[in-house]
């Protein structure tokens, strides 16, 4: 186990700064509205925009691996310079590729992204379980051996996740809670106070029927902002983890964009709205 694991440099990042998470999203749409070409240079300069606009104020970006890799290899040249540039003005990078397999090929995602060295040097990786949590397993390996951390999807707020997630799976069990047990027991022997593997938990879904805080991890909670979701909800929904849940907001960032000192404005806004929501006793 690294000396310095995941969750707690995320706790240091987040008391730092705040706790707050910012998408890189550079989606068509997005990119023909800041002027930028929908190419690999666009990817890039986007990405930079971002960085100019968020560093020094949140914990954490998430850089959508999705719009990077539509454009093939320059895309993805892209989204390695844009994790590097991240890391390399500290802020911590939770790549959003939502990769889940098993074997073999769970251990070659888990040297593509979470290794020492790897190409993309993200310091988290989300994750679906739905192969199995325990096929998880060689990522959560990679990322406590260095110092990176997963997180794993247990509740998604949209409509047509709920059928699966909501089944049940042994003595009246759902999915979700299954996941967030399973979850729980790898943190725990971690022997950190937070662990390196956190949950993908949507802002905008109840989580009242869930021990949250029994994961031992961080909590990725998405849906702030243009999808509905607002900080007191947060602080409410997640009140037995404040210290651990990181709000994630991209729309009602980026929407400020191209200009920086707009996009900044905005960020520095939202940043001290957090601190004050997830502070509160």
């Amino acid at each position: 186990m690294a000396i310095n694991g995941f969750g707690m440099r995320l706790r240091a990042a987040i008391r730092e700064t705040a706790p707050l998470c910012v998408g890189i999203d550079p989606s068509k749409q997005l990119l023909a509205k800041w002027g930028l070409t929908d190419d690999g240079a666009g990817l890039a300069a986007f990405g930079r925009a971002v960085l100019n606009a968020v560093e020094g104020l949140v914990a954490v970006v998430k850089p959508q691996s999705a719009f990077f890799e539509r454009h093939g290899s320059s895309g993805v040249a892209a989204l390695e310079a844009v994790c590097a540039d991240a890391r390399g003005r500290g802020v911590l990078v939770v790549l959003d590729g939502k990769r889940g397999d098993i074997g073999s090929t769970s251990q070659a995602y888990a040297e593509a992204y979470l290794r020492e060295g790897s190409p993309f040097d993200a310091d988290a990786l989300t994750a679906t379980p739905y192969l199995g949590v325990a096929a998880l397993g060689p990522l959560f390996d990679e990322a406590m051996a260095s110092g990176r951390g997963v997180f794993v999807v247990a509740r998604s707020s949209n409509p047509e996740g709920v059928q699966l997630q909501d089944a049940l799976v042994a003595e009246g069990q759902d999915v979700v809670g299954h996941v967030l047990a399973e979850v729980g027991k790898i943190n725990a022997g971690s022997g950190e106070p937070v662990g390196p593997v956190g949950v993908v938990f949507g802002a905008t879904c109840d989580a009242a029927p869930y021990d949250l805080a029994a994961t031992q991890g961080p909590i990725l909670a998405p849906g702030l902002g243009a999808q509905g979701a607002t900080l007191d909800d947060i602080a409410r929904r997640f009140a037995t983890c404040r210290d651990r849940v990181l709000p994630s907001a991209s729309r009602s960032i980026l929407a400020t964009g191209p200009d920086v000192a707009s996009m900044r404005e905005a960020t520095s806004a939202l940043a001290a709205q957090a601190r004050a929501a997830l502070s509160a006793s």
